[in-house]
């Protein structure tokens, strides 16, 4: 009688995932952890859950995909799922490789269980040589497409895809976009060319694309497209994906990609200048959020039927009832972290916000570039290591890869993904959240700085109070050499003026001296 009671009190979207085997790729990543997590925590009739790990840096996959256990965002699972393990498996592979890199009897195991699958896995470095980014954006959802198709209980697909691939047009709606090239079109000639004749030509082939994680994950949704249309499939496209907001803990964060990677710069006091529209909008979306949205998104697919024979398309944005600035981002970025700031910051908080280009560069040159080189030329005086110059190289070019994103903005269509807030029930809103309408970004901003402080600085609350001591110190000092440096200034522009009317005067007196002379 009490499993029936279980059974009956469960939501709708628990009972979809109840006795069914899920299989992920890309569950080491940062969202894949998370979907992993809250599947475990929150579906815990589920059968099994199936994760292709491949061996990394001398790391078993065995090894290496028991240590994301060790996070702290599985703290809460363990305290109230503690026999969670026994329900996840890893699955040798390799999402590069063909087929998979999964062994034959692996893939016969596979078919015969899997019932829904998350295609997470993605190369998203920005800068990624082309040749590694088609690798596993492109040629990953070809074969697990292809491995679905053959699974005997397959209930939905779901691809995680991103907001960005189709960042060449101003308007994204929730509908697949004719692609830069075909997915058979782009294997083929990675195959056939060097892959150094494939960079030399790698700017023609992208064009207006900012970089091959958008150009290849373009032609992935053409791949959806073209081998899962008569699947139950679907397109999940989360936009800027930050911290978690308040699940499975606060403001959890492990990569330093997009804005995040900003932050941390701004908070140790080393970025000082962003190129940046502060009036653009910006798609950004808690990853607990985007999580549970992608969870609803794989019963929602299992439950309709698309009429045009085409995989879903969910976008999911900030942008339903409001929307956030970029301006507003970083005002409310500063004003939190000047409240806890780290003991490990090696300088203020002092970020200056510039659209145009050249003067961008300008203030690089002068509050990045200079301090870097006096910095390094002291370390080599005292026989240390310089390193100040290539740190704000790697900003730079962090900076570089995303700037296309901060300064400019898109209009999205979320009608399917709202649609899909409306269609579930209230107690799936309650275990599901991912409504953006009237989201509080105060209470985000404020818990996402406190996450990076404690997961990226790795500096607990205890430090705040010293921290804020140690700031003020710093504050002291950095106005000091601000005022010492404007009076230099100052002085310089006034020795400038005085010599060259010093000129004009003496000019002026010959030309009075030799008319009279004349005369």
């Amino acid at each position: 009688m009490k499993e029936k009671h279980e059974i009956v009190s469960r939501s709708e979207i628990q009972n979809f995932y109840a006795e069914q085997s899920i299989l992920i790729t890309g569950g080491t990543g940062f969202l894949g952890k998370l979907l992993i997590e809250k599947l475990l925590r929150s579906c815990p009739e589920l059968t099994c859950i199936y994760v292709i790990v491949r061996p990394k840096k001398g790391q078993e996959a065995l090894n290496r995909f028991e240590q994301i256990f060790e996070d702290p965002i599985f703290d809460r699972l363990k305290s109230e799922v503690p026999k969670f393990q026994h329900k996840i498996q890893a699955v040798n592979g390799d999402c590069t490789l063909p087929g998979l890199g999964i062994s034959k009897i692996d893939r016969e195991f596979l078919l015969n269980k899997i019932s829904i699958v998350f295609h997470v896995a993605a190369n998203v470095r920005f800068d990624e040589k082309l040749k590694q980014a088609v690798a596993i954006n492109v040629n990953a959802s070809k074969e697990i497409i292809q491995l679905s198709r053959c699974m005997l209980h397959l209930k939905s697909f779901i691809h995680v895809s991103t907001f960005y691939c189709n960042c060449v047009r101003k308007e994204i709606e929730e509908k697949f976009y004719e692609p830069p090239m075909s997915g058979d079109n782009i294997l083929n000639l990675v195959e056939s060319i060097d892959e150094e004749k494939l960079d030399d030509i790698s700017d023609v082939l992208i064009g207006d694309y900012p970089n091959t994680y958008t150009y290849t994950k373009s032609i992935a949704e053409q791949v959806v497209k073209q081998y899962a249309k008569d699947l139950p499939a679907g397109i999940f496209r989360p936009a800027i994906v930050l911290s978690t907001y308040e699940e499975p803990v606060p403001g959890w964060v492990d990569n330093v990609f997009g804005p995040t990677g900003a932050m941390i710069a701004g908070g140790a006091g080393i970025l000082r200048v962003l190129h940046a529209n502060n009036l653009s909008k910006t798609e950004i979306v808690p990853a607990d959020y985007t999580v549970n949205a992608l969870i609803a998104s794989a019963w929602n697919v299992a439950n309709e039927k698309n009429i045009n024979d085409e995989p879903f398309i969910y976008n999911y944005c900030s942008s339903w009832s409001s929307s956030i600035t970029i301006g507003r981002f970083w005002q409310m970025a500063l004003k939190y972290g000047k409240k806890v700031p780290s003991v490990k910051s090696l300088w203020c908080y002092s970020l200056t916000v510039v659209r145009n280009y050249y003067l961008y560069y300008i203030l690089c040159l002068i509050l990045h570039m200079i301090p870097a080189i006096v910095i390094d030329a002291g370390l080599f005086l005292t026989g240390k290591e310089t390193k100040a110059v290539k740190i704000y190289k790697r900003i730079h070019r962090l900076l570089s890869a995303t700037s296309h994103f901060v300064l400019h903005q898109w209009e999205p269509n979320v009608q399917r993904t709202k649609s899909l807030w409306q269609k579930i029930s209230e107690d799936d809103k309650k275990i599901f959240p991912f409504s953006m309408d009237n989201f509080n970004w105060e209470n985000y901003m404020e818990s996402y700085v406190l996450g990076l402080r404690l997961y990226m600085f790795q500096d607990t609350p205890d430090t705040i109070p010293a921290a804020k001591i140690r700031m003020h110190r710093i504050l002291f000092i950095h106005r000091i050499i601000k005022y010492l440096l404007l009076m230099l200034v100052i002085w310089g522009v006034y020795i400038v003026i005085s010599f060259t009317f010093s000129l004009g005067w003496k000019s002026e007196f010959t030309n009075v001296s030799e008319k009279l002379i004349e005369r």
